[in-house]
């Protein structure tokens, strides 16, 4: 059966490819399938499937490797922790090929940031629970995950208070537990100064008081009646981050 629909080419191939890198069904080093085996599965020209290639070559997804043809390029993309929902939904998998997570950290905090404050609801000075963890590919740090929740989400979550790895989802347990569907908000990305703390957990080498730039996304999650979580990533610089949705 042909994958591909009326009015479509070169673009879905690339999306096809894009989606199944960046929910680690493709892992760096694997080899797509050949330029004959596209065509036959999209039912599309060789000339689409050279575009759509091009396109994954261009954003880095892929290289290409002499006999082997088109590969995974390595370390291809960082995903968000929003991200990573909806990949543990789609398959299963926590984790992409050779990533790794580190220095999980789990404490109660007054919050006084004004973004986290208005997102959640929150007076300043209201205690918290806040998550952290550096994620690593090839053993590298690539971004550091950041996230805090209020008191009643901690409530009909309390796993989210103890200082160890989850075992599922926040979303899911909530769900389950108080049968309110979460709903993910509007992704939001925007540069900034590193702090000292960041700098150090994604073991970037700069002297004291230097300003080193990096990329930052958040999001909010909340069921119909209040905030349940605020969600930071932060990038280690150079970092492809895909963006969209």
């Amino acid at each position: 059966m042909a994958y591909r629909a009326q009015g479509a080419g070169y673009a879905d191939v690339a999306e096809h490819y894009r989606s199944r890198i960046k929910a680690g069904e493709l892992a760096p080093g694997d080899a797509l399938p050949s330029v004959t085996d596209i065509r036959q599965q999209f039912d599309v020209a060789a000339k689409t499937v050279s575009r759509a290639l091009a396109v994954l070559k261009r954003v880095g997804l892929v290289t290409s490797r002499g006999a082997l043809g088109t590969v995974v390029a390595k370390s291809p993309i960082v995903i968000t922790g929003a991200d990573r929902l909806d990949r543990m939904a789609k398959n299963g998998k926590r984790y992409a090929p050779g990533e790794t997570s580190s220095g999980h950290r789990v404490m109660q905090r007054s919050v006084y940031d004004p973004e986290v404050c208005a997102a959640l609801d929150l007076e300043p000075g209201d205690e918290a629970v806040i998550r952290i963890r550096v994620f690593r590919q090839d053993d590298k740090p690539s971004s550091v995950g950041v996230s805090v929740y209020p008191p009643h989400t901690v409530a009909a979550v309390p796993e989210l208070g103890q200082d160890e790895r989850m075992v599922a989802q926040f979303d899911q347990l909530y769900t389950e537990r108080t049968g309110r569907e979460v709903v993910k908000g509007q992704r939001t990305a925007h540069a900034r100064q590193a702090s000292q703390d960041e700098l150090a957990a994604l073991e970037i080498d700069a002297p004291p008081h230097s300003a080193v730039a990096v990329m930052v996304t958040t999001v909010t999650f909340h069921d119909d009646e209040r905030a349940l979580g605020y969600w930071e990533d932060v990038y280690a610089p150079g970092a492809r981050v895909p963006m969209g949705e």
